[in-house]
């Protein structure tokens, strides 16, 4: 057990896998009260014991993110059972691989709805309640397919363009209030999101994935790795740090231009 974010109150949205549950473990093992947001609720209720059995103190509320009364809901159930809210991570997000021509009007609806509405929604609830409180850490869950175009993801790369420069807006608004306001920009890493992207390509799981390792450290990312640079950004660690894109991607965008 650690101690970098002892006595923090923490929000995860889309924490009950992948990124979000490796990132809800370790702050848990650092100290914070973890409360999970996702549709997931054998997952979510699952990881919530795994946590509470460890020593930690958490609690699920099922939510669709893109429902500004699921986030009303959510940001209320935490503030009755932990008083406050320090640290925000939107991290749901969902993936359709298409080009602009193939794909429909509900994918590009939904996929917007959860990658970047969604951020709108829950700090929209949060912030005046870390502003009240002298302060707090959002983090948004950005690309790095949000600064540089993929091929078929076109509302993907939209929504995650959209969530840095978002972030960017954010940390210059409320600064003044002690609210830091960043995001990560993984690249592949190795959740069932990235697998189900085979499924919608029409390729073979294998092949996809070697096609993913190309990068200059010749790997896939793991949860746990973007989770710690999670855990930088909501530490004081990460005090003067606000409005970054902080890229992890193991040199996917190194030699971009």
């Amino acid at each position: 057990m650690g101690d970098q974010l002892a006595g923090k109150n923490c929000i995860i949205t889309g924490g009950a896998s992948g990124i979000g549950r490796a990132t809800a473990l370790l702050f848990a093992r650092e100290g914070a009260a973890m409360a999970i947001a996702d549709l997931n609720k054998s997952a979510g209720i699952s990881l919530v014991e795994q946590i509470r059995n460890g020593g930690g103190r958490a609690l699920f509320t099922p939510v669709d993110v893109s429902r500004a009364a699921d986030c009303h809901r959510m940001v209320e159930h935490t503030i009755h059972e932990f008083g406050s809210i320090d640290i925000l991570f939107n991290n749901a997000g969902i993936i359709r691989r298409a080009s602009v021509t193939e794909l429909s009007e509900e994918d590009w609806d939904r996929v917007m709805d959860v990658n970047v509405k969604s951020m709108f929604l829950m700090s929209r609830e949060v912030i005046p309640i870390m502003a009240q409180d002298g302060g707090g850490s959002i983090i948004n869950m950005a690309s790095g397919w949000g600064l540089s175009g993929g091929p078929k993801a076109a509302v993907y790369c939209a929504s995650k363009g959209a969530v840095v420069l978002l972030t960017k807006a954010m940390a210059v608004d409320h600064g003044p209030q002690n609210i830091r306001v960043n995001c990560i920009c993984p690249g592949d890493t190795d959740t069932a999101m990235l697998r189900n992207e085979a499924q919608q390509l029409g390729e073979r799981e294998e092949q996809f994935l070697a096609e993913s390792v190309r990068r200059p450290l010749g790997r896939l990312g793991k949860p746990e790795e973007i989770a710690q640079a999670a855990l930088y950004l909501a530490s004081d660690a990460a005090s003067f740090v606000t409005g970054a894109a902080l890229v992890v991607d193991g040199g996917g965008l190194a030699g971009s231009l």
